[in-house]
């Protein structure tokens, strides 16, 4: 039998038979998750013990939960995993999408509470606790994503020290929502910084690193919650990349002289952004422009289009789109909430991608510009290679308008 190795206030470390190595459990510590409809699921509580409020939405990876929890995509969001169990892999310092978890809860089926990889430093339990995370593990998560999806993604409350449901049924209405609210000014680096780190290499297990080289193509990204795997596909290509907070000026972006721009990822309603709609406007046609996901919504907008908010959103890494100009079908990863309104299309962006599931837009190309974005991730690898030649696209493109 595993011999108990450390007893605390509502939990208990337990040393594992072999190895040694500490999981952790918490035996029987209540925690609730209510929406403001006043839905009410109950379960035990794994992360740290508090309150969070956030938009309940849903995520139907099967792996993927440290970078899911890593995403500054999913800054105000309550992510809740379809897959039954999580954490079975456990945690490491490589698998990260920021330098700490964006979620504003988490919530699973069932938390494995011993993990087995060689890459593995720690369990999931402890590093949500470590990180400050309020979790929730036990809940019918089938009945949870049937309930948004009937009834679309609301604000819920997820609470492991208030449990009185009404109580948590009023914080939840009063709890802010997603639209017209500006997330990205909470995620959005302080100032400005070089990135030289590429892809992680699992033959040797690390990170190669490049040495900066002004004769390499020079890739400002506008961050506005960009994930780190994007600025490493970008070194990987052989670029010099520079990072600017997304509230940088069009005049700050080509004070760096860059060969391409980059629009990254990030949280929330797009339309709120005004000053990075401003800035992408007097720099569309100045270089070549590539978006992913909020930035291609920030792409749209800057171009005339307007944005929805989707019922449920599309959040997983099983996503179906359409490539239009190939005619290949590609699966994708995506994490987004609102989309680009196609009746609001202007006449200078042409549909490019499609997204198979709701047939709504999932990238475009400007047809006077060289710039185009896409509503998905090709940085992470769901097909698990399907998308990255728009990382390649990107690189000609700056090839062919370099000064």
């Amino acid at each position: 039998m595993p011999e108990p190795a450390y007893t605390g206030r509502n939990f208990v470390f337990i040393r594992r038979l072999f190895g040694g190595e500490l999981f952790l459990i918490r035996p029987g510590k209540l925690a609730l998750l209510v929406l403001e409809d006043g839905t009410v699921f109950r379960g035990n509580s794994i992360g740290a013990e508090g309150e969070t409020c956030g938009e309940v939405v849903f995520n139907t990876s099967m792996t993927g939960y440290q970078e899911i929890l890593t995403d500054p995509s999913y800054c105000g969001q309550i992510v809740t995993m379809t897959y039954t169990e999580i954490g079975n892999y456990g945690t490491n310092d490589q698998d990260i999408e920021s330098d700490h978890p964006q979620v504003a809860g988490f919530v699973v089926r069932s938390e494995a509470r011993l993990h087995s990889n060689f890459r593995s430093e720690q369990g999931l339990t402890k590093y949500l606790i470590d990180h400050n995370v309020v979790a929730i593990s036990g809940i019918d998560t089938r009945a949870l994503v049937r309930h948004i999806r009937s009834q679309g993604a609301m604000k819920g409350i997820l609470s492991s020290r208030d449990l009185d449901p009404q109580s948590l049924v009023r914080k939840a209405k009063d709890a802010p929502g997603l639209v017209g609210r500006d997330l990205v000014r909470e995620v959005i680096p302080p100032k400005p910084r070089s990135w030289n780190e590429a892809l992680f290499r699992l033959e040797d297990a690390s990170a190669s690193c490049e040495e900066p080289d002004s004769s390499r193509s020079h890739v400002v990204c506008l961050d506005f919650g960009m994930k780190w795997n994007i600025a490493r596909h970008l070194v990987q290509r052989g670029n010099r990349v520079t990072i600017l907070p997304g509230t940088a000026s069009a005049q700050e972006v080509l004070d760096q002289k860059p060969d391409g721009i980059f629009l990254s990822n990030g949280p929330g309603d797009p339309e709120p952004l005004e000053y990075a709609i401003e800035t992408i406007g007097e720099l569309i046609g100045k270089r070549p422009m590539f978006g992913i996901c909020l930035g291609h919504q920030l792409l749209s907008l800057a171009s005339g289009a307007k944005t929805f908010k989707l019922k449920f959103g599309h959040r997983g890494s099983n996503q179906p789109v359409h490539n239009l100009d190939s005619g290949r079908i590609e699966i994708t990863s995506q994490n987004h909430g609102f989309a680009v309104d196609e009746k609001s299309l202007p006449s200078d962006l042409t549909i490019t991608h499609r997204n198979l599931n709701d047939d709504t837009i999932a990238g475009v190309r400007h047809n006077s510009a060289p710039a185009f974005s896409v509503q998905y991730h090709p940085e992470a690898s769901a097909g698990p290679h399907d998308s990255q030649y728009l990382f390649d696209q990107f690189q000609q493109l700056m090839q062919e308008h370099r000064p």
